[in-house]
């Protein structure tokens, strides 16, 4: 079954709005008997504006394989296409140019803590930029006018000329998804956004995510390791389980049973509660 087929309303052939394309990506590290497989013959594609949750426990792969997807690391084998860029065979000079065309997320919000809100949403822009920034005022006024722009889009205008260090987790990861739709990103990449958030922060970051994608046709792929926050925000659910996809589902009219099978897949016990917790830290 096509990653088309699996959402309702999206349906679309082979050949339309591919933004990814995963084929056999098989990434090992290390060599002879102590090799590590840390993705197996991954297969998958997303279309343009699809927004994919990628599901499974720590150490299943997810964040290896979104490292792929954004040029980061090159695959032992197989490959596929971000954008229309090859995985496999792409010059250092292409892969860079992949990325400013990709948005990422990370679980620690990587900001710098004495600079100002706005300063930090400008960053985000640096890719585009000659020659490095000392202060906010350093900046082109049109940069400085569009983290404004992203700022108040993430509900964070008011909090501009804050210190980052003075907000809350969640408004720390709101300020980082302002950075990232800097790039003005096709693609939006998550690694585990909500890790270290409490339930109401990680649920507001996640709202974000999909009204931002929605309102931008972005196409994301999010990692996550909790089953009832891939419900909600993602249209498919990719499970991965020791570097293998083992599911690939659409979260249209999902039921009960589907959840239990949802955790199976994955390997989590669906009868204890910690297997795949709301939030807690761990690389996938």
């Amino acid at each position: 079954m096509t990653a088309a087929a699996l959402v309702p309303g999206r349906e679309r052939t082979d050949e339309d709005e591919v933004a990814v394309r995963i084929d056999a990506l098989t990434k090992r590290f290390g060599s002879g008997a102590a090799a590590l497989t840390a993705l197996d013959e991954v297969s998958f594609r997303i279309g343009a504006g699809e927004i994919v949750a990628l599901l499974g426990l720590s150490g299943s792969g997810k964040s290896t394989l979104l490292k792929h997807v954004n040029g980061l690391q090159a695959p032992t084998s197989g490959g596929g296409t971000v954008l229309g860029t090859d995985l496999a065979t792409a010059k250092a000079a292409e892969l860079r140019a992949l990325r400013r065309r990709i948005g990422f997320v990370f679980q620690q919000f990587h900001l710098v803590d004495r600079l100002t809100v706005l300063e930090n949403v400008c960053t985000g822009a640096l890719g585009s930029l000659r020659g490095p920034r000392l202060g906010l005022f350093t900046y082109p006024r049109p940069v400085r006018e569009a983290a404004m722009d992203r700022l108040d889009r993430v509900g964070l205008a008011d909090w501009a000329f804050q210190r980052a260090d003075t907000l809350s987790g969640g408004q720390q990861q709101r300020v980082a998804v302002a950075r990232a739709l800097m790039q003005e990103p096709r693609i939006l990449l998550a690694d585990e956004p909500v890790a270290s958030l409490d339930p109401e922060s990680s649920g507001q970051v996640m709202r974000l995510l999909r009204d931002v994608a929605t309102q931008g046709r972005l196409t994301v792929l999010c990692s996550l390791h909790q089953v009832d926050v891939a419900l909600s925000f993602a249209d498919r659910i990719v499970g991965l389980r020791r570097g293998r996809v083992v599911m690939d589902v659409s979260t249209a009219g999902i039921g009960r049973e589907e959840v239990m099978r949802l955790y199976r897949e994955v390997g989590a016990d669906p009868e204890d509660p910690g297997a795949l917790p709301h939030h807690g830290g761990g690389a996938g």
